[in-house]
């Protein structure tokens, strides 16, 4: 669908993605896996270009998860190559385009070379302000969650914080990055219908959108087609219609 079709006024502030089918995609034509996050990482670019050119404020990519790690080690090795090696590649256009790069997960876990790579090229792009771009890298939601939940637990106990006094801003506040928005949108590729423990606290209201399309061809008319069927919902977070309609 053209890109014309969207209305500039309806598009959702944070877009995330779980990038799915990466390995099936590869199977499927007699190669490697690794061959296929290869070709993912065409995906990632395209789509963080269109993004970006379409009006997206955050764009958040479900890079790699804490259950990732379980792979066999040639892939997960294969994968943080890759990792350095799009930062690389692609760090200028990032920076050129205004684009900040920000990270979330327990990057403790990411070996020592990424996790410099990754926080060099936070650094340089810190404070562009035409897209954020988040890439959630030995990531999962009931971790952070649990994450959160230790930060907070430390601070009531040196009396920084009442328990009485908590509520959901407050508790959202010790999230990896509580600047954030919620996403308005969750695609996932792959023809999988799981959120597979991505954002579980910031998806509580987001719209879904699942395609068959694997991962490594996701392109720009693919994500515009998710924007389009987004901007088609009506968005009521708990309230009737008839409420949402009603003049402010």
């Amino acid at each position: 669908m053209p890109k014309a079709e969207l209305e500039p006024d309806l598009l959702p502030r944070h877009v995330a993605i779980i990038m799915d089918g990466n390995g099936r995609w590869a199977e499927a034509r007699g190669t490697t896996r690794l061959a296929g996050h290869r070709e993912g990482l065409e995906s990632v670019r395209e789509v963080v270009r269109a993004a970006r050119r379409i009006g997206i404020q955050t764009l958040t990519l479900y890079a790699f998860s804490l259950e990732n790690w379980n792979r066999p080690k040639a892939e997960v090795d294969g994968l943080m190559a890759l990792l350095e090696e799009f930062i690389d590649r692609e760090i200028d256009e990032i920076h050129a385009n205004g684009i900040e790069l920000r990270s979330i997960g327990r990057a403790e876990r990411l070996p020592a070379s990424v996790q410099r790579k990754v926080a060099e090229a936070v650094q340089r792009t810190r404070g562009n302000r035409e897209m954020k771009l988040v890439f959630a890298l030995s990531y999962g939601g009931r971790a952070e969650i649990v994450d959160a939940a230790r930060r907070l637990l430390r601070e009531a106990e040196h009396g920084k914080l009442d328990p009485d006094s908590l509520d959901e801003k407050t508790f959202a506040s010790f999230l990896y990055d509580p600047e954030l928005p919620d996403p308005d949108l969750l695609i996932r590729t792959g023809n999988e219908y799981r959120v597979s423990n991505f954002l579980l606290w910031q998806i509580a209201y987001s719209e879904i959108f699942t395609t068959p399309v694997m991962w490594p061809e996701f392109r720009e008319p693919d994500l515009v087609e998710a924007l389009i069927d987004y901007q088609s919902r009506e968005r009521r977070f708990g309230l009737t219609s008839a409420q949402v309609r009603e003049p402010t």
